[in-house]
């Protein structure tokens, strides 16, 4: 087994840190505490080709693997960009994948190549607050009214719904049957910017230069031509990209953990407590060798399942495992920073505490970490069915 780099992942990693090394924490901190979408950010990594990573050439994009589209994001995120940085541009990296895999030909030529260059924003829009992880229970429905379907319902948790043009939108075409939970939900690839479409962001502890909404659909039109493959079969649809997203979120997960580590081991070579640096006392540096191997072996099996992924290989399994190590190794590599940081832990200025919150945010989405434990459970060990 190969753990070397190729010259191409090589080039994306080196690539990605140029561009990021233009905005610096301060810059992040700003616009987290300013809740001001990243723009200059955004429109360098569209320059640079970086949006369309995992879109295929014959889009507009560069066709490239999950692996690769791991790399760019980890970087983002260990350049001190955190989940601000990766939220600005994650769903233009991948958030289109249900229309590459399942659009129409006229869909994928009207879009994609506007997703890769960075025209076109598009949301997400899944999550009810009545439903959470339990997708089959979303309530929002499309009827159907001649060429067109009409939305009604309420999404929460749509980030980035202040900024998008577009949002890939699940709703219920069909009522639920006890037999088949999952079945009558239909993707629709729906404009957002309508009198529609209600939009409130939600106020929350961190991640702030992306917002997250609530949106409330009254009787918004979706053309039949922006549906996204068949009708009934969007659930499926998702879950064609679930290993991947699981993997891309590990990614980042990661890199917020190498940002705190790297400040942390800074400050502890820096700081000077009764006449010595504080990395002297192993209280501090213990915990920070410890942050570097949980990182390390949560690195491995991200590349593992992300090799497994573009190679066609069943890979569900470990991508989840390496979603749960990742998240649990970020959000302690953080924690440690603002510890060994003492009370300036707590002080902007160190940026610590926005990694802490960041990383905090990773242990609960996309998927839960429990819901992670539920997934291995069932389909690693073989166990009954908890839910």
């Amino acid at each position: 087994m190969d753990f070397a780099e190729t010259e191409e992942q090589r080039l994306i990693r080196e690539a990605v840190r140029r561009i990021c090394a233009d905005f610096t924490d301060e810059y992040w901190s700003e616009k987290d505490e300013a809740h001001e979408f990243p723009w200059e950010f955004y429109k360098a990594m569209a320059a640079a080709g970086m949006l369309g990573i995992a879109i295929p050439e014959q889009y507009g994009g560069s066709g490239q693997g999950i692996t690769e589209a791991s790399i760019l994001l980890e970087e983002v995120a260990a350049s001190g960009a955190a989940m601000n940085g990766c939220s600005s541009v994650h769903l233009s990296i991948f958030g289109m994948h249900p229309v590459v895999k399942h659009g129409s030909e006229a869909m994928k030529r009207k879009y994609l190549p506007q997703v890769a260059s960075g025209e076109l924003h598009v949301a997400f829009g899944v999550t009810e607050p009545d439903a959470g992880v339990d997708t089959s229970s979303i309530k929002t429905q499309a009827r159907r009214d001649g060429d067109r379907y009409l939305v009604r319902g309420r999404k929460v948790w749509t980030s980035k719904a202040l900024d998008a043009q577009r949002v890939l939108l699940l709703a219920r075409t069909a009522p639920k049957r006890a037999e088949r939970k999952t079945a009558g939900l239909t993707l629709l690839l729906a404009e957002l910017q309508r009198p529609e479409a209600s939009i409130s962001p939600i106020p929350k502890t961190g991640r702030n230069a992306v917002a997250s909404c609530e949106v409330v659909y009254d009787d918004l039109p979706v053309a039949l031509a922006d549906r996204v493959g068949e009708e009934g079969k969007g659930f499926r649809y998702l879950l064609d990209g679930l290993n991947a997203e699981r993997i891309l979120i590990a990614a980042e997960a990661l890199g917020i953990g190498r940002a705190a580590l790297r400040r942390a081991v800074a400050y502890a070579q820096e700081r000077v407590v009764f006449d010595r640096p504080i990395g002297r006392n192993q209280a501090i540096s213990f915990p920070l060798a410890e942050a570097r191997l949980r990182l390390d072996a949560a690195e491995l099996m991200i590349r593992k399942a992300s090799w497994l992924l573009d190679r066609g290989q069943p890979c569900g399994g470990l991508a989840n495992m390496a979603k749960w190590l990742a998240a649990d190794a970020g959000f302690q590599a953080a924690d440690q920073a603002i510890q060994t940081h003492g009370g300036f832990g707590y002080a902007k200025e160190y940026h610590v505490e926005r990694y802490w919150r960041e990383a905090r945010l990773m242990r609960i989405a996309p998927v839960s970490q429990e819901m992670i434990l539920n997934y291995v459970a069932e389909h690693v060990l073989d166990l009954p069915r908890a839910y």
